[in-house]
């Protein structure tokens, strides 16, 4: 039997074949269609189950088996399963998009909203109404056929250029490597990276130390290395991925702006921003691109300020001449400062980070502050030997379960994610939510395990807020359930977990050597907390500055009278950089958040910051409390967590706080507040 054609738990991830996924996939569309055409007939009486219920159900087992094969195709890509995955992608876009489309559903849903029994519907049924009606307007229920078509035929074509903008990234990512067997070069590296490096030559059947554009190869060797030409040799390579060549992505942004630009005008949108915004809390692209300006504005002195710092430590190291920084010499010169200033090397914290004890330490957190235990299941089938899964309880009932895939590997994409693979139903004993969080950590080399950087930590506990805002969720509707929530409140779970990182009461947990078992050095703690906003202000204007992009791009660009997209890009990022970028800079390129998904961070990269106002305000709660309270953890699961989307966010912000958010709390944090 085809595995993908059932839901089953666990998932049978030993037994999907790429040969399986065009059946599967074309019967499930059947399946689904003739779901959709029941509903859509006439009924003798329209009830929640019969029309809003059976439609959050009707999609469920494709939803299912087509997440699947994307996760697949994101972790253990083969030319196989890529060409399965996209034979049935414009197949599943064109399905998803004629739901919104379906004149018979479309009178089944005004018949409904217009009965006796939606006026006394319950609140959370209720605002599920609404909100369907509301989504079905937004995606072209009111269009005549012309535009049904066209909208159709814009939704198959972003799926399709969106997704080879994922692979062009991954590919060209991939085809990038540099051995070096002269270890003078390696000069500054610290001993963790060498030990990388070397197992990764040896793995290939090299000599010598192999690195690739992967976060953990790139980034200590941007950050450590002293030889600046290999730097800058590094730094351009990574800058220019998916720009030239066979994976070139230059001709796929300008048409994948075009298309979103018309899809919003379409319905009725002066653009893409204000489309994908209406439902989110900031409700316009103007009102998000006001927030980051305001950010900006209060950012810019503290920002030119440690920029003038970092050159003049330069010129303290090597003379009044030594030249201005270059792109890459702003990490390197930047860790070296950091270290003079606060006697604090990031790499000291390394040994106190295995990432077993790191997980480990993890749940034992948040089984303090939320009431859960987490337990590892060993003997379940999974796609890699290096992913292991977990079950979460509260007391002696399941909630829920998750993978968890934290090493790079050539076949997988770069970054860090969490997905859902099945969303549980409270109400249904048995069935519970299952999910997937996912990095490219540091790994094991020789005999050490892996020894993850305190900013891979943070990443560990960020997916697995996103993990807990599935697992935990409680709410009838599935559509309502977990993450499915305002984009711009999406990031407030995963972010207020980073917190959790740098409190010495949390940190005891699981921040022990991994030979001695020592516990963090209070002398080295203190440095660590000092050294927190070092840079703050120029970590800050980066994020401001990916999402004053993404907001310009998807409001104002205009190839017309702009020209060359990655030039406007590049003219804009070069605002928010602390040194002159180079002009084949291509960054814009290979930014999978705003173009690897139809619609994904598109117009939304705002959110990391407007969820960063709401994260630190949040968690100021806990520091007034306690940061292992579990009184304020149950209000945070009761109040955020469990509810999904079944209020509006701001009612439930309110509910854990007490009070609407305050800005100062993010400020003063980074040490920008004003005085």
């Amino acid at each position: 039997m085809n595995p993908l054609l059932e839901i089953q738990v666990p998932i049978p991830f030993d037994q999907i074949r790429p040969e399986q996924v065009e059946p599967a996939i074309d019967e499930l569309l059947r399946r689904a269609q003739a779901a959709v055409e029941e509903i859509a007939r006439p009924q003798a009486r329209r009830t929640f189950e019969n029309t809003l219920l059976a439609l959050d159900q009707a999609t469920e087992g494709l939803e299912y088996a087509y997440h699947l094969v994307q996760h697949l195709e994101s972790v253990v890509s083969s030319p196989e399963l890529r060409a399965a995955h996209n034979a049935v992608e414009p197949k599943v876009t064109a399905f998803t998009s004629s739901i919104f489309l379906h004149e018979g559903l479309w009178k089944a849903l005004q018949e409904y909203s217009v009965s006796e029994e939606a006026r006394s519907l319950s609140p959370v049924r209720k605002r599920y109404l609404e909100k369907t009606m509301d989504a079905f307007r937004r995606h072209g229920a009111e269009l005549d056929p012309a535009g049904k078509k066209r909208l159709e035929e814009i939704d198959v074509e972003l799926a399709k250029l969106t997704t080879k903008f994922s692979e062009n990234v991954l590919d060209s990512t991939n085809a990038f490597e540099e051995i070096i067997t002269n270890e003078a070069d390696l000069a500054g590296l610290p001993e963790t990276a060498r030990i990388a490096a070397e197992a990764s030559a040896k793995a290939k059947g090299k000599q010598g130390w192999r690195f690739t554009l992967q976060a953990p190869s790139y980034i200590p060797l941007m950050t450590f290395l002293d030889n600046a030409a290999m730097r800058e040799r590094f730094y351009r390579a990574y800058q220019t991925r998916a720009s030239q060549g066979p994976h070139n992505n230059a001709p796929l942004v300008p048409r994948i702006l075009e298309l979103r630009k018309a899809k919003a005008q379409l319905l009725g949108f002066a653009d893409f921003a204000d489309f994908a915004l209406v439902d989110r809390m900031a409700k316009t692209g103007r009102a998000a691109i006001e927030f980051l300006e305001s950010l900006r504005e209060r950012t810019l002195p503290r920002y030119h300020q440690e920029n003038e710092e970092l050159l003049a430590f330069r010129r303290q190291l090597e003379g009044a001449e030594a030249p201005p920084l270059a792109p890459w010499d702003v990490a390197y010169y930047a860790e070296k400062e950091r270290a003079a200033k606060y006697h604090f090397d990031e790499e000291d914290l390394r040994p106190y980070f295995p990432v077993n004890q790191v997980l480990n330490g993890m749940f034992e957190t948040f089984s303090k502050v939320f009431g859960i235990t987490v337990r590892e299941v060993p003997g379940v089938p999974c796609w890699h030997p290096d992913v292991k899964y977990y079950e979460i309880y509260d007391g002696g009932q399941k909630l829920g379960a998750f993978y968890a895939d934290w090493f790079p590997r050539e076949n997988k994409r770069d970054g860090a994610w969490m997905d859902a693979f099945l969303t549980g139903e409270p109400a249904v004993a048995g069935r519970h939510h299952i999910g997937v969080i996912c990095g490219n950590l540091t790994q094991p080399a020789g005999d050490r395990p892996a020894l993850l950087t305190h900013r891979e930590v943070e990443t560990v506990f960020h997916e697995f807020g996103h993990l807990l805002h599935h697992c935990l969720s409680r709410v009838e509707v599935r559509g309502f359930s977990g993450t499915n929530v305002a984009w711009d409140f999406v990031e407030l779970p995963s972010q207020i977990m980073e917190n959790w990182c740098w409190e010495r009461e949390s940190l005891d947990l699981f921040a022990r050597h991994w030979q001695s078992g020592e516990p963090i050095p209070e002398e080295l703690f203190q440095r660590m907390k000092r050294a927190r906003t070092y840079r703050a202000a120029n970590n800050q204007m980066r994020q401001l500055g990916f999402g004053i992009l993404d907001l310009k791009l998807h409001r104002e660009y205009d190839p017309a009278r702009d020209g060359d997209v990655v030039a406007y890009s590049r003219a804009i990022l070069q605002e928010f950089s602390p040194a002159p970028l180079p002009s084949e800079h291509a960054m814009i390129l290979a930014f999978t958040h705003l173009f690897g998904n139809p619609v994904g961070y598109g117009a939304g990269y705002y959110s990391y910051k407007w969820a960063e106002v709401l994260e630190a305000d949040a968690f100021s709660l806990f520091q007034e409390n306690g940061v292992l309270d579990p009184e304020t953890g149950r209000r945070f699961r009761e109040h955020i967590l469990a509810k999904g989307a079944s209020q509006e966010p701001e009612a439930l912000y309110q509910a854990f706080r007490g009070r609407p958010p305050q800005l100062n709390a993010l400020l003063k944090r980074l040490g920008i507040a004003d005085s």
